[in-house]
């Protein structure tokens, strides 16, 4: 089983991929992003901001991510899965 799901029309059952995961990795790896960031060695604003900030890249991400997943299954679906 390959690492990264592709498009490619295998002899397996290809399966959609799910929003709702997708979303969740995005708003972890959004705030993962945002901590980074706002916690770095050059950045030194108050703490009231921070969580601002890792709540709208969180958010942003979430929905970035969810909207490939979806994206992708749509055009997987017109494409590749239409029988």
């Amino acid at each position: 089983m390959p690492l990264l799901p592709s498009l490619y029309a295998s002899a397996d059952r290809a399966q959609a991929w799910s929003v709702t995961r997708a979303a969740a990795c995005g708003a972890g790896l959004g705030a993962l992003a945002a901590l980074f960031k706002a916690f770095g060695p050059l950045h030194g604003s108050g703490a009231a901001g921070h969580v601002v900030e890792i709540a709208a890249a969180a958010s942003v991400f979430a929905l970035l991510c969810a909207g490939g997943a979806a994206l992708r299954n749509f055009i997987a679906r017109a494409l590749i899965w239409r029988e």
